[in-house]
């Protein structure tokens, strides 16, 4: 169970998505939901849903996600997690997520004040660069990023990421030519997908026991 829990944390930071066309523009000014299924190898555990809104230069996101992994039809865990995050100008201005993992809960919030952007972990707080990105899938420019904000726990960790080509991906049913990025930090190896016009369109992880975990767009 610890090596499921890993991987779920590894990915359940995804506080962003896609709109409900496969290939919509999420840079608009509208109001905007989106919906990702969640698998555990070939079978669905959950979901994980967002929106997104523009106003006057500020951007409002709203994630929810809810997982359950059954063994034998026996709950076997459970995770939830939420997310409020404010943007402005690709940087993270403030920001508050909470996660009940398997009943350990935690709460991490974040907001821009002066000249740094300041963490509460409940613990020790911390202070990091005025202008910040998280794990902000919806957005590709996150993967010109060194560094990224994992709002689960508030570290602020290194990443590198590589394009590694074009291919033809299924959406929805349907056929999208898509670029796939790999992406690596010090406790995740994920792969992702964006279109033509940047849009994220899938995510996979492998956990360390060879299990899949898989977003679609549904």
């Amino acid at each position: 169970m610890n090596r499921f829990y890993s991987t779920v944390v590894a990915v359940g930071l995804f506080t962003y998505a896609m709109l409900a066309s496969p290939v919509a523009d999420a840079r608009s000014e509208d109001a905007s939901r989106f919906d990702f299924n969640v698998f555990l190898n070939d079978k669905k555990i959950g979901t994980h849903s967002f929106e997104l809104q523009s106003e006057n230069g500020i951007r409002e996101v709203k994630s929810v996600a809810n997982f359950k992994y059954t063994v034998f039809f026996i709950p076997a865990y459970r995770y939830e997690h939420s997310n409020n995050e404010r943007w402005q100008d690709n940087c993270l201005i403030e920001f508050a997520a909470s996660t009940n993992a398997n009943g350990k809960k935690s709460e991490v919030s974040g907001s821009k004040v002066d000249e740094s952007f300041q963490i509460d972990n409940g613990a020790t707080p911390s202070e990091l660069p005025e202008c910040i990105m998280s794990f902000a899938y919806w957005n590709s420019d996150f993967l010109s990023q060194r560094r990224l904000l994992n709002q689960q726990t508030g570290e602020y960790v290194d990443v590198e990421v590589q394009e590694i080509g074009s291919e033809s991906l299924e959406v929805r049913g349907e056929a999208v030519t898509a670029t796939r990025f790999q992406l690596t930090s010090p406790n995740a190896r994920l792969t992702l997908w964006y279109s033509t016009e940047d849009e994220w369109l899938a995510l996979e992880s492998i956990a360390k026991n060879g299990q899949i975990i898989r977003y679609e767009l549904s």
